[in-house]
């Protein structure tokens, strides 16, 4: 028989170690891990099996598709927004075909087992466009279904999934004779900038926040590329894991939405810096704003709104601004550079 398993796509990366960490130790789940690298050893007792590939291979998910039987896909594999620009047709390739390849095999698997497949994904604050930094300050929290015009290929990518993940749970097949008896079970989180005490940024363009505190934690002097006073909202790990396990679980009818902000606290750089400085005296940070970078941070919300998550599936993050620097990232961090 085939063993049921949660597929985890980009299982190496940002969300995929706290995830394939937090979902590893439960006695009723079993990973499969899919990632392009090689896997961190640390990762490998938590995972029931590994595969190494890459998600546009269509012939490598057919070979799991006939080994195991996939109920839930955590699809985390992305190019991220900063490397997306530099090269916006392989972004667009990574983060779009190979997505639809996965809804592909989700909608495949949920025909084959007769039930829905639960494909959970985790998109981004980068969906967001505003025009200006005069509208973003008026703007205040934006909600799900405000400012949809993104400016970056990654924003681009991650909306256009979202509408691809809402046709395949809603209109599959419509002018079929029948339609598609069972669809997909999507649920989309918009995700703020993400900050890990465990893994380095990987080509965000929210990673000043964390750049400031691992290059603190080893003595290496900063220039943060974006203003003092830019704003956006940010997330611990913890919370995002917590987030992701807390959709998945919560009981379908109770969702109204197909995809949720979700966000712990806003901070501007400048408090960052700050708290870094607070952390790690020594720490030298200077502000050099790369006007290219700034203009897609300008036009990120400085605060979302997620009254529905907190209505739907009673989200509340654990960590605020001070606790996630005190209790999480601070100690962890330095006790990281230590070694």
């Amino acid at each position: 028989m085939r063993k049921e398993v949660v597929l985890i796509t980009g299982a190496n990366g940002e969300i995929g170690h706290g995830l394939c960490t937090h979902l590893g130790i439960r006695e009723d789940v079993l990973i499969l891990a899919l990632d392009i690298e090689e896997l961190d050893e640390e990762l490998i007792p938590y995972c029931h099996r590994f595969v190494q590939g890459d998600i546009l291979d269509k012939m490598l998910l057919g070979r799991l598709v006939a080994e195991f039987e996939i109920r839930t896909i955590y699809h985390l594999a992305s190019i991220l927004s900063t490397r997306a620009e530099y090269n916006p047709e392989a972004a667009h390739r990574v983060n779009v075909e190979g997505t639809l390849n996965l809804l592909r095999l989700a909608i495949e698997q949920a025909e084959w087992q007769g039930r829905p497949v639960k494909f959970i994904y985790p998109s981004s604050i980068a969906a967001y466009g505003l025009p200006d930094l005069e509208t973003k300050n008026r703007a205040g929290k934006v909600k799900e279904h405000e400012w949809l015009t993104p400016k970056t290929m990654y924003g681009c990518n991650k909306l256009y999934c979202e509408h691809l993940g809402r046709y395949y749970a809603r209109h599959y097949r419509q002018l079929g004779a029948e339609g598609a008896a069972i669809k997909i079970d999507f649920r989309g989180l918009r995700f703020p900038g993400l900050i890990s005490a465990f893994t380095t940024p990987a080509g965000g363009t929210s990673d000043y926040g964390p750049e400031m505190l691992h290059h603190a934690a080893q003595n290496i002097p900063y220039a943060c590329f974006v203003r003092p006073d830019s704003i956006l909202p940010f997330m611990v790990m913890p919370d995002t894991i917590k987030a992701l396990v807390d959709l998945w679980a919560a009981p379908q009818e109770n969702l109204d939405n197909l995809v949720y902000n979700v966000t712990s606290f806003s901070i501007t750089a400048q408090q960052i810096a700050q708290m870094v400085k607070e952390a790690f005296p020594e720490a030298e940070i200077s502000f050099e704003p790369d006007m290219r970078r700034q203009k897609i941070v300008d036009s990120w919300p400085g605060d979302l709104n997620d009254d529905a998550a907190k209505e739907d599936w009673d989200w509340s993050p654990d960590y605020d601004a001070m606790r996630a620097f005190e209790a999480y990232l601070v100690p962890n961090i330095s006790e990281r550079y230590q070694k």
